[in-house]
């Protein structure tokens, strides 16, 4: 049983101005009573985004800062704080990586995994790694050292907000895709 053209159009007013937030147009197309497309929202993060170009361009600098610092400070470190070190440092470098890979493919072609996979790294791995550079004065830390983990820190950490609610967003407008499939016939 199918319902009159009238009832349908009033249905879908209503479901496209109240319930959606007018992100849904009637654009009726020839020869179908289909009158509901979905227009293409962009989902990514322009505060993301712009975080993630810096950090891409300052990850160099940080690391040949903490290279040149780790090869000055060196002879003066405990064996076992020289292998957390080199180890970290190691570390950081696959893991900041692949990290801005993810977040970039994630947020750019608006990716649910990427994207969850790039929050994920920044805050179970870069983030504590960061942090323990950053507090740990047994590592003899260096006044220019002090100053690229923050602005490090600064970025994650901003990265880990924006990346929160990007995703937040972009499985929400998943979500409501998906429910929306189950109605089109």
């Amino acid at each position: 049983m199918e319902l009159p053209d009238k009832i349908r159009r009033r249905l879908d007013d209503f479901s496209r101005n109240v319930l959606f937030d007018e992100s849904w147009t009637q654009s009726p197309t020839k020869g179908t009573d289909t009158f509901s497309t979905h227009e293409k929202r962009v989902l990514s993060s322009l505060q993301l985004q712009m975080s993630l170009y810096f950090n891409m361009w300052f990850f160099p600098w940080w690391w040949i800062c903490e290279t040149v610092m780790l090869h000055l400070k060196y002879p003066a470190l405990t064996d076992y704080y020289k292998f957390i070190l080199v180890t970290i440092l190691i570390m950081m470098t696959l893991i900041e990586a692949s990290r801005l890979f993810l977040g970039y493919a994630g947020n750019l072609q608006e990716k649910v995994p990427e994207l969850a996979g790039f929050w994920l790294l920044s805050i179970l791995l870069q983030f504590p790694l960061i942090l323990f550079q950053l507090f740990n004065e047994a590592i003899l830390i260096q006044p220019l050292e002090r100053g690229v983990h923050i602005v490090l820190a600064i970025f994650i950490l901003t990265q880990v907000l924006s990346g929160f609610v990007a995703l937040r967003d972009m499985v929400r407008c998943t979500q409501s895709q998906f429910h929306l499939q189950q109605f089109e016939f």
